[in-house]
This record gives structure tokens, sequence and C-alpha cells, in this order.
């Protein structure tokens, strides 16, 4: 049910996009403004908004005379959405390193216990957690408003997360989570940024086995697969901040 009190735009927005990167949508479906509205008893309006919205993000192509339909996941706006997003939040840890604050890394801490204790429970619990895990480094660097840009960017990326959820290496990822805040708490930008890079690259070495095993929910640049760029971390890499 929706919210009555609040702008209902926003909320069919928000159901819809979370159901197209989770999958339950699949590439090609075809949905309507008309059973959208019916099925949460609003006008086509608020639907229409909303379709333009996701439209925008690359979610669904609205084709004149034929309807809308769920867009296929770009392999080259993943790969572009997970450069910038390691561009972003590489700046924001070294920020966090340059003066590392005890409160932040007790946060943190509690985060990785209850990352730990959801590992072995239901996956998609994990990336709610992997979600507010990074919102806490942008919020504690000051720039809420770069992890905006970054989550308006990721929504690809996000729908090849849940592809993945069969071979999801929460593990290694809560270990890459830990090893961040290490570098965090020990003041050690070099640390911090490879850290981050190489955690944000993870998804680099899921992506052929994902498209192989789900190739129709893919769009290929040309329809060639191109050859994700994963360049040798440099430790001692920094940059102003």
């Amino acid at each position: 049910m929706l919210d009555p009190a609040a702008a209902i735009a926003p909320q069919v927005y928000a159901r819809l996009r979370d159901a197209i990167i989770r999958n339950q949508f699949a590439p090609g479906d075809r949905i309507s403004e008309s059973e959208i509205a019916k099925a949460y008893a609003v006008s086509r309006q608020p639907v229409r908004e909303a379709f333009i919205k996701l439209a925008s993000e690359g979610l669904l192509a609205i084709l004149p005379q034929r309807g809308t339909i769920i867009s296929k996941i770009s392999y080259a706006a993943v790969l572009d959405a997970r450069f910038l997003r390691e561009a972003i939040e590489a700046d924001i840890v070294q920020i966090l390193t340059t003066a590392p604050d005890k409160a932040l890394v007790r946060e943190l801490r509690s985060q990785l216990k209850t990352q730990n204790e959801v590992a072995s429970a239901v996956i998609e619990d994990f990336i709610g957690f992997d979600e507010r895990f990074h919102r806490t480094l942008a919020d504690a660097a000051g720039k809420r408003g770069a992890w905006k840009l970054i989550e308006g960017l990721k929504s690809q990326m996000d729908r090849v997360r849940f592809l993945s959820l069969g071979h999801f290496p929460i593990e290694k990822l809560i270990a890459q989570h830990t090893s961040i805040v290490d570098c965090i708490e020990k003041g050690d930008r070099a640390c911090a940024n490879a850290a981050i890079r190489g955690h944000l690259r993870e998804v680099l070495l899921d992506l052929p086995q994902i498209l192989a095993a789900s190739p129709d929910f893919f769009e290929l640049p040309g329809g060639d697969l191109p050859e994700p760029v994963n360049a040798p971390i440099q430790g001692g890499e920094d940059h102003d901040v």
C-alpha cells in the first residue's frame, strides 16, 4: 500500500525501480501505465511520471505506438558506473583518513559485526547492509550529495548484483569492508585507496560469468562484449581531495 499522505509518483517510482533492480521484471517484459495504476489504486499521471524517471535511468524503454518495456542491462553502463563510483569513493575514503573519527570507526565496526551475522542468512539482506556501509562513508565525509549521484548512476550495477546472488562472495566482501575500516582507522590514505578500489572492482570478476548465465538480460555495445579494464591498483596512488 502507498502512503496517501505522501507524494504518489515518488512512491510508485521507488517500488518499480526496486522491482526492476531485483529482476522481478525481466528485460523485454511489457509494463503498462493502466495496469500499474490499477495495481496501486492511483491515477495514471503519477505512474506516467514514474515511468519517465525510470526511462531516464535506462530501466524502461518507452516506445511510441508500441508501449513500454523493461530495458536490458547496459553492459557499457555497468562499466561506466563502476568506474565513476570508484573515482568518487576513493576520494571519500581518503578524506576520512585525513583525520580518523573514532565514533565513525566504532559505527563501522558495529556494521561489520551485523554483516557477519547475516552472512549465512538471506543474501538480499546483505546487499542492504552493504549499501548502508558505503552510504555511511559518504555521509561521514560530508559527501551525501555525491552518494545521491552514485545512487542514480548505479542502477544497472545493482541489477547485476541481484543476478549474481547465486555466487555472491559475501565473506570476501566483508573482509574487504574490514580492510577499508582498518585503513581509515590507521589514517593510511594509500592503504584506503587500494582497499576501496579493489573492493569496487570485484564486480568485474563476476561479469563474464553472469553474462554467460543470463545473456538475454544484457545489451552489448555493437553486439560485441567489451573487455572490462581491470588495471593493477597502485597502493601508493594518492590524490588531492
